[in-house]
C-alpha cells in the first residue's frame, strides 16, 4: 500500500520528518556509513558496477560538477549530476544531462522504501543519495558525477568507488564538524581519495595540500595538480565570478586524469560545453546577474573564502560603476540636485544562517555599501535583527526585515539607476530570491 501519493506530500514528509542539515545544522551529521549503507544493501547497491567520479572542497565542488557533467554530456555520454543543496525545487539535486529527476520518481522511490524508513530511520542526506544511486541505475547512465555533501570521510556519497576523486579546494568552514585546523578539514576532504584511485587536486593552502599529497601517497593514487589551463576554456567558460580561475584550473586537471582514463574528449567539445554549462548542468546562483537596470548580481559564497573572492569582485565592479558614472556626469552637464548626479553605491541584501563564522565573514563585507539585512527561510536562518547589530558594531549599517523578498523589494525602491545590488550571505539567500524572481 502506497503511503505517499503526492509530491508536496512526499517533500513535506522528507523535509519535516528526517533530520536535514540545511534546516538543523550539526544535529543532522552523522558521524558513521551505518545508515548509507543499510539504505543501499536495501535497494540492491544500485552504485555498485558504476562509474563516478566524486568531487569534494570547500568552495567550487558544484562549478567544477557541472562542469564535468556538462563536458561529459556534451560528448554523447548519459551523464548524471548529483549536487547539493537545491536552489529552487528539490528535483534540481538529481539530473540526466541537465534534466531534473521526475516528481512522480520521487514519490515512487519514497514508497517503494517506506517500510526500510521505518527500520532505519536514515537522514534526509542519506535518502537523498541513495534515491540518486537508484534513479542513475534506473536510467542506465554512463557515468556519474557526485558531488560531496559535508566533509567527505563520513559524507554519506562516500560510499562508491570512483573512477576519479577531485578536490577543489581547502578553506575555513564547517569547523565544529570537520576541524579547527585547515590540516584537519583537509584531512576529512582527503578522505574521498580511493586506494589506486587519480585524484585531480584544485589550487589550495600549502598545508591543505601536503595532507592530500600525503593521503595520495599512502592509497597510490596518482595526483593530477597544478596544470596548464587551456586559454580557451578560460574564454568559453559562461560562469564569470572570479572564484572561477580556481575551479578552471582544478576541471583542467580532471580533464586530463580523464584523458589518462581513455575518454577521448576534444577541446572543441568541451570548449561548447563550458559556454553552455548552465543549460547542460542546470547550475545557478554562482555570480548570476539577475537585472542590470539596476545592476543586480547574486552569489552563493557563504565562507570567509568565498565572500572574499566576492567581495574583491564587487569592488572592480564598483570601479567600474564609478568610472561610468562620472564620465556620464561630466557628459550631461548633470545639476548638483539631478539623482544621476549622485555617486553610484553599493546596496547589499544580506543573510546567513546561525551556525558560521560571523565576525570573520562581515569583515570582508564594504564598509560604505547600505545594508538590507535579511533571513533566509530554513530554520538555521539568523534572525535578521541579530545580523543587523552584529553588522552595526562594525560599521555595516543598514535596517533589517523579515525575508530575502521584502529586502529585495526595499532595494529597489531605493536604488538609482547607477547604483549596484548584491544579494548573497548564505545559499538560502540565493535560493528565496531565485524563487521570488520565478514567482
Amino acid at each position: 500500500m502506497s503511503r505517499f501519493t503526492s509530491y508536496s506530500e512526499t517533500l513535506d514528509y522528507m523535509f519535516s520528518q528526517l533530520p536535514m542539515f540545511h534546516n538543523i545544522g550539526k544535529a543532522a551529521y552523522k558521524a558513521d556509513l551505518n545508515n548509507t549503507i543499510a539504505l543501499l544493501d536495501a535497494i540492491g547497491n544500485p552504485q555498485l558496477d558504476q562509474k563516478w567520479i566524486h568531487v569534494a572542497g570547500t568552495n567550487g565542488k558544484g562549478s567544477v560538477s557541472s562542469m564535468l557533467a556538462a563536458t561529459l554530456t556534451q560528448h554523447g555520454y548519459k551523464t548524471g549530476l548529483y549536487t547539493s543543496p537545491h536552489l529552487i525545487d528539490f528535483t534540481e539535486r538529481i539530473r540526466i544531462d541537465g534534466k531534473c529527476i521526475e516528481e512522480q520518481t520521487v514519490i515512487d522511490f519514497m514508497n517503494e522504501i517506506h517500510e526500510t524508513l521505518d527500520r532505519i530511520k536514515p537522514s534526509f542526506f542519506e535518502i537523498t543519495v541513495a534515491l540518486a544511486f537508484y534513479h542513475f541505475r534506473a536510467e542506465k547512465i554512463d557515468i556519474g558525477v557526485i558531488e560531496v555533501g559535508l566533509g567527505g570521510r563520513l559524507d554519506s556519497t562516500n560510499i562508491i568507488t570512483p573512477i576519479l576523486s577531485v578536490i577543489t579546494n581547502i578553506g575555513w568552514d564547517h569547523m565544529d564538524l570537520l576541524g579547527d585546523t585547515i590540516e584537519k578539514i583537509a584531512s576529512e576532504k582527503a578522505g574521498i581519495i580511493k586506494k589506486g584511485i587519480p585524484v585531480a587536486l584544485g589550487p589550495m593552502r600549502e598545508e591543505a595540500m601536503t595532507v592530500m599529497k600525503a593521503t595520495a601517497l599512502v592509497n597510490k593514487s596518482k595526483i593530477y595538480h597544478d596544470l596548464p589551463v587551456d586559454v580557451g576554456f578560460i574564454r568559453s567558460l559562461a560562469l564569470k565570478g572570479n572564484y572561477q580561475q580556481e575551479n578552471i584550473q582544478t576541471f583542467t586537471c580532471a580533464i586530463e586524469a580523464l584523458k589518462d582514463l581513455w575518454f577521448p574528449l576534444k577541446r572543441s567539445l568541451i570548449m561548447s560545453a563550458l559556454e553552455n554549462v548552465t543549460q547542460l548542468s542546470g547550475l545557478r546562483g554562482r555570480w548570476e546577474i539577475v537585472s542590470q537596470n539596476p545592476w543586480t548580481v547574486t552569489d552563493t559564497a557563504h565562507n570567509s573564502d568565498g565572500v572574499s573572492f566576492t567581495m574583491t569582485q564587487l569592488q572592480e565592479r564598483y570601479n567600474q560603476a564609478f568610472e561610468e558614472w562620472k564620465n556620464m556626469v561630466i557628459r550631461n552637464h548633470s545639476s548638483a540636485d539631478d539623482v544621476s548626479a549622485q555617486p553610484p553605491r553599493i546596496r547589499m541584501i544580506w543573510g546567513m544562517v546561525s551556525d558560521k563564522d560571523r565576525e570573520k565573514i562581515l569583515q570582508l563585507l564594504p564598509k560604505d555599501a547600505i545594508y538590507y539585512y535579511c533571513k533566509p527561510s530554513v530554520i538555521r536562518g539568523l534572525d535578521s535583527k541579530i545580523l543587523a547589530e552584529e553588522g552595526r558594531e562594525i560599521g555595516l549599517n543598514g535596517t533589517h526585515y523579515m525575508d530575502v523578498k521584502l529586502a529585495y523589494k526595499s532595494a529597489l525602491n531605493d536604488a538609482r539607476p547607477q547604483d549596484l545590488i548584491y544579494v548573497g550571505g548564505s545559499t538560502f539567500v540565493v535560493a528565496d530570491l531565485l524563487k521570488h524572481l520565478g514567482e
